[in-house]
């Protein structure tokens, strides 16, 4: 098992028995689909590494509240209620990416709704682990939104340390800045992005990991710019078209879907 500087001390955090995860797609697991056609995801995965530090994952229940395309004020008000009434050992809370994305936004504004969340939920729950955006330096259209992003996560961190939260920095995981950890939309993270987030997430309470996740992607050949601009065409034809639209017809793509985990169940 690779070392990892970052990581706290071993189960500095003791065991968890329930865990639940809130927020929006990322936290869904969209980009990961499962065998049956579900999402699967860094929390299933994550839950999953939880599970193991117990005997025979014996009592463990997990709980995934998230909805794709929710912004902060719809997690506070759908999912956080839901997880005070479940009061697991361990909450994940990600949320206000989808608002930070949206023109106009004050990221400022956002945080204050968010740690008015936290400031809930830690009073309710036991541990609440915080989760920071992603550096976006290398994605398209949000990479220049990089500024407002990491404003954001600045205040994540800092409302972390007022609440004595965990905190799942993203902003340094190196490796999901390599495009084979992002899915065809470029907005999702692909099965392997979403698996070294839940690596990450065990080292951040100090769990023993199978692999590290900043471990080096295999070389890729070159790119010659003709591929890199059909590549772009098709992404902007497939994904950016579709997603303006939504937005300007109001809908987002978590109407109408419901938490496909709602209560704590064995895993």
């Amino acid at each position: 098992m690779a070392d990892d500087s970052r990581a706290t001390d071993e189960n500095a955090f003791g065991s968890f028995g329930s865990y639940a995860a809130i927020g929006d797609s990322f936290t869904e697991g969209v980009g990961d689909p499962g065998p049956d056609g579900t999402y699967v995801g860094w929390a299933d995965r994550f839950a999953v590494l939880l599970a193991d530090q117990l005997p025979d994952h014996e009592g463990f229940r997990y709980a995934n509240l998230a909805v794709r395309g929710r912004l902060l004020d719809q997690i506070v008000a759908e999912q956080v209620p839901r997880a005070k009434e479940l009061a697991p050992d361990l909450v994940t809370f990600c949320a206000g990416g989808n608002d930070i994305i949206r023109p106009g936004t004050d990221p400022d504004d956002v945080a204050e709704r968010f740690e008015r969340a936290v400031r809930d939920l830690t009073s309710g729950v036991g541990t609440v682990m915080v989760t920071t955006g992603f550096d976006t330096r290398d994605v398209p259209v949000l990479k220049h939104l990089r500024g407002k992003i990491a404003t954001y996560t600045a205040h994540v961190r800092a409302i972390a340390d007022r609440y004595d939260c965990p905190v799942l920095d993203l902003w340094s995981l190196r490796s999901v800045q390599d495009r084979r950890a992002w899915d065809d939309d470029r907005l999702h993270l692909s099965p392997e992005g979403h698996t070294r987030v839940a690596l990450r997430a065990a080292q951040v309470l100090g769990l023993p990991v199978p692999a590290d996740p900043d471990q080096a992607w295999p070389p890729l050949p070159a790119r010659g710019p003709l591929e890199v601009r059909r590549d772009d065409i098709h992404w902007a034809r497939e994904y950016l078209v579709p997603w303006i639209g939504r937005r300007l017809r109001g809908e987002s793509s978590g109407d109408h879907v419901e938490a496909k985990r709602p209560d704590l169940m064995p895993l």
